[in-house]
């Protein structure tokens, strides 16, 4: 069953940029599809990025622009790039890694914090 360490976040002003990074155990890019999601305080969770195998990410309208996924030469490390990050952009982000047809096959990050001050 996979494993993932996740990792990044931090604070950050208005206008800049922070990294949050999900690794897994084993190659993910062909059979696990890797979501990305946050939470606010006081607000649900809501899908922020979302890639799966063979396919192109899609993007929360929210972020669209200033976000993106991207994946690592070995294949078990993705990524989120986040850019001109706003105030409303802070929140616990999880990485969440579920193989497409094993359902039982599947992991949360730990979550990162993630504060934007404006």
């Amino acid at each position: 069953q996979v494993q993932i360490v996740q990792s990044g976040g931090g604070l950050v002003q208005a206008g800049g940029s922070l990294r949050l990074s999900c690794a897994a155990s084993e190659n993910i890019f062909y059979a696990y599809e890797t979501t990305w999601y946050r939470q606010a305080p006081g607000k649900p969770r809501e899908m922020v990025a979302r890639v799966a195998p063979r396919g192109d990410p899609v993007y929360a309208e929210a972020v669209k622009g200033r976000f993106t996924i991207t994946g690592d030469n070995f294949k078990t490390t993705m990524y989120l790039h986040m850019n001109n990050l706003k105030p409303e952009d802070t929140g616990v982000y999880l990485c969440y890694v579920g193989h497409i047809y094993r359902k039982d096959d599947h992991a949360w990050g730990q979550g990162s914090q993630v504060t934007v001050s404006s």
